[in-house]
């Protein structure tokens, strides 16, 4: 497997290992086949592990490599990685207040430029939003595999990210399928809206392996920003709305953040 990974070019690497997540989220998002509902105790858990594998990615799988990637150009680490990671928020923060979504959370906030799409449309974006960083961590580090010095442990390391964004996305594609099913809409639509907010991963990994590669000295502020850019949407979104029940169920989100960032954690030191 590493094998054939190493002969593709790193923005094919991007698109196996994106398209790998993107399965993950319509495998998920196919739950609603089953479940007519989801209790907010597995949904709040659910959001929890999705925060804790992406706050553990963002450290082992991308700050900690965009350190030593500016160490080694000669450049001022701990400023390019402030750099790149405060880009990340702020492009997160940009898209959160212009692109259309409506949050998951009991008052079913909307967010963004005004429109008169369908709340079921919002609701998709909402997630599609916080796929975006997910996809891009993955293509940035397949395409940082492609000028590493030991590459096969670079790509491991990058088997390493998908693994982990692919296991999140899983619980993440039935937390957006079965709501939707709860909306209204049919189990058909709802698994079809909920496969399609996972989408925009391969899209994203692709243009950022592609961008790491043709630009070597972008590296280590491409990986900060796609850290910085999963860390917003943990703290913005996901844990808020984790949080957003009775306070003995919130619990649940805690157990979620635990078990996902140890998840992470092991899958990135055992690979990487």
């Amino acid at each position: 497997m590493v094998d054939w990974l190493l002969s593709l070019a790193p923005w094919q690497q991007a698109l196996v290992g994106t398209g790998f997540t993107y399965f993950m989220t319509a495998l998920g998002a196919g739950l609603v086949f089953f479940f007519k509902e989801i209790k907010k105790e597995a949904l709040n858990l659910m959001l929890g592990f999705a925060s804790g594998v992406m706050i553990a990615a963002s450290f082992w799988s991308l700050l900690d490599p965009a350190i030593e990637k500016a160490t080694e150009n000669g450049d001022i680490a701990w400023l390019v990685v402030s750099i790149g990671f405060g880009l990340g928020g702020l492009f997160l923060y940009i898209s959160d207040k212009t692109i259309p979504h409506m949050h998951f959370g009991p008052n079913k906030e909307k967010e963004g430029l005004p429109s008169h799409l369908k709340r079921t449309i919002l609701l998709v974006f909402s997630i599609t939003l916080h796929n975006i960083p997910e996809g891009l961590a993955v293509g940035v580090a397949f395409g940082a595999a492609a000028n590493a010095a030991n590459p096969t442990a670079a790509v491991l390391a990058a088997v390493s990210v998908a693994l982990g964004i692919g296991i999140q996305n899983f619980p993440e594609g039935a937390a957006v399928s079965i709501p939707l099913r709860q909306e209204g809409l049919s189990r058909w639509k709802a698994f079809l809206y909920g496969q399609a907010s996972g989408i925009v991963e391969p899209m994203a990994g692709v243009v950022g392996a592609l961008l790491v590669t043709r630009v070597n000295a972008l590296l280590p502020y491409a990986l900060a920003f796609a850290a910085g850019a999963m860390i917003y949407v943990v703290v913005e979104e996901l844990i808020p709305e984790a949080q957003q029940t009775l306070s003995s169920k919130r619990h649940f989100a805690v157990f979620g953040v635990m078990l996902g960032f140890i998840i992470m954690m092991i899958l990135d030191v055992a690979l990487g």
